[in-house]
């Protein structure tokens, strides 16, 4: 038997951290894709405030669910 996967890419973003930004965008992912399990990160970036502090997070991920047969 073979395994099939499928590689989608998502910006998730976070006025937290980039954990949450990748937390966020794997969660919102997984409200309409099934069988995700597995993520890299391909990019990283955060705006800066006015106060000249992280205002935001982003996260540029690559998320892999098996395509189901």
């Amino acid at each position: 038997m073979h395994k099939t996967y499928k590689v989608i890419r998502l910006a998730g973003t976070s006025s937290v951290s980039y954990e949450d930004a990748i937390n966020n965008a794997i969660s919102d992912a997984g409200e309409s894709v099934r069988g995700l399990n597995w993520f890299q990160v391909a990019e990283q970036r955060g705006r800066v405030d006015e106060s000249g502090k992280i205002g935001e997070s982003q996260v540029v991920v690559d998320i892999q669910f098996k395509i189901e047969a």
